[in-house]
């Protein structure tokens, strides 16, 4: 039974009893009444509204998915499928190397892009060769060094 049925059936109820509305408690009564019909009115038209906004979420969230797919090449359907981030199979032309792990993220290890002061060339770091605190570009074998105060990412960190 909802909220609205069970208000008209106190009403019903009240209305069968023959209530005097002239009486003091039999106004308090009525009024009463009166305002959870309002109430059951107004949950009714809450719930309706959620209803359709839930609608409307799914919507977007659907027409989401698809310019996600045209700008990303996400495709939610195809998580299952074993790709490389560089949109090959693993085994078929991937750009990752036996040597080197995947860069699809199967580890939790933070990558970064960093230009070679020497020759331009964009090169990826990994978290473990930061925490080495040097790299050697592989186009032009210039070593370059990192560098990181701790003091000065805990100082960051408490403000």
């Amino acid at each position: 039974m909802t909220v609205t049925e069970k208000v008209a059936y106190l009403k019903g109820l009240a209305d069968g009893l023959s209530l005097d509305k002239e009486t003091k408690e039999g106004k308090l009564i009525s009024v009463i009444i009166d305002t959870l019909e309002d109430i059951a009115l107004e949950i009714e038209d809450l719930s309706e509204s959620t209803v359709s906004i839930g609608d409307e979420i799914d919507a977007i969230t659907e027409d989401l998915a698809d310019v996600e797919s045209v700008l990303f090449g996400i495709d939610d359907e195809d998580d299952d499928d074993e790709s490389c981030c560089c949109g090959s199979d693993e085994d078929d032309d991937c750009c990752c190397s036996d040597d080197d792990p995947c860069c699809c993220g199967e580890d939790d290890e933070y990558a970064y892009e960093v230009t070679c002061p020497s020759c331009g060339e964009d090169i990826i770091i990994e978290e473990s060769d930061l925490e080495r605190g040097e790299v050697v570009c592989p186009k032009c074998s210039e070593k370059l060094e990192f560098e990181f105060d701790e003091d000065d990412e805990d100082s960051e960190d408490d403000k």
